[in-house]
């Protein structure tokens, strides 16, 4: 990949994995917001004079210095500059949470309960507040020790391992995830990303959620955890070629375009119908909301790129007519 098709590619794998961690949490940020964000602080061209809230800007902050700054040291420091980014307001939802702090006896015990009010049942219990700062210093140790531990091995056991000390109030699934993928850096040596992990575990959430819980309710044993991580992460390096190919094909249809420019109109509609939320077809009166002009304005541009064979008219006619872009570049 060139430098432009590399930052595109990273800056879509970033945005992704940010989103898709929130919404494994059940909360979903603007990706608009997300990726502005992202490429502001990386200085990238990609940066869109888009208003964004503290929260995801947190989120992108804790990020970029997971994955960014992978070769520094974990600390607690570090650790509570995250959860602070996390939860500007102090507060999760309406809730006033300890920020940038572990977890304290105050907010009571840790755990995950199923049942009604009177039945419930206790399937995991994480460590009182009190072993907290014991728990995490042996936790650092060992995440920056030297025992030749594969660090992708080591993402998957540092994964569990922080859900299961639970050091925070709330937050802690993101920070985890976190923390797994400033292991993965470090396993590939390199600030680009051309994967999500996140996204994977998002689209398999129920399998995440279920060997977790089974996971933290059993023995010691870990191996099921690892076995169900290596293979949610094959699977997300697996879905990480469609998005490259996404963004060759990108790279290339604009190439094919820029042969002979087209108007600022145009291009806008072009690379709205590139973007991964795009639903449907194009039409006329689509173009011309999009692009704010006439209708007649919008079917002039519309048939002057079905003539260049950007636009491929759907099967149909009349009120119904639509459009696609074209399937292939030609080279």
């Amino acid at each position: 990949l060139g430098f432009e098709l590399k930052n595109e590619a990273s800056l879509n794998t970033l945005t992704n994995d940010i989103v898709k961690s929130s919404a494994i949490e059940g909360e979903i940020l603007n990706p608009e917001e997300v990726r502005s964000s992202i490429a502001s602080r990386l200085g990238l061209d990609a940066a869109r004079l888009v208003s964004v809230n503290r929260t995801v800007d947190g989120f992108v902050e804790m990020m970029l210095d997971a994955t960014q700054k992978f070769t520094a040291p974990l600390t607690k420091e570090r650790l509570f500059d995250w959860h602070a980014a996390l939860f500007p307001t102090g507060r999760s939802a309406v809730r006033r949470i300890t920020v940038g702090g572990w977890r304290s006896a105050e907010s009571g015990p840790m755990q995950v309960v199923s049942g009604s009010i009177g039945r419930e049942k206790v399937h995991f219990e994480a460590p009182n507040a009190e072993r907290l700062e014991n728990e995490m210093r042996l936790f650092f140790n060992w995440f920056e020790s030297k025992d030749g531990v594969d660090p992708v091995l080591r993402a998957g056991i540092a994964h569990l391992w922080f859900v299961t000390i639970h050091p925070f109030e709330d937050g802690n699934g993101r920070i985890a995830r976190a923390i797994a993928d400033m292991s993965l850096a470090r396993a590939d040596g390199i600030q680009e990303r051309f994967y999500s992990l996140s996204t994977q575990i998002e689209s398999e959430r129920k399998g995440y959620y279920d060997i977790l819980e089974k996971q933290q309710s059993g023995t010691p044993e870990i191996t099921g955890w690892l076995e169900w991580f290596l293979d949610c992460l094959g699977r997300s390096v697996a879905g990480a070629e469609n998005m490259l190919e996404n963004v060759l094909f990108k790279a290339k249809l604009w190439d094919n375009i820029n042969l002979r420019p087209v108007n600022s109109r145009q291009s806008l509609i072009i690379n709205r119908m590139l973007e991964d939320d795009f639903e449907g077809y194009m039409n006329t009166s689509k173009y011309a909301k999009l692009a704010k002009c006439s209708t007649d304005t919008a079917l002039r541009d519309i048939q002057a790129l079905k003539v260049r064979g950007v636009f491929i008219q759907n099967p149909g006619g009349g009120r119904s007519t639509s459009y696609r872009l074209m399937d292939q570049v030609q080279n």
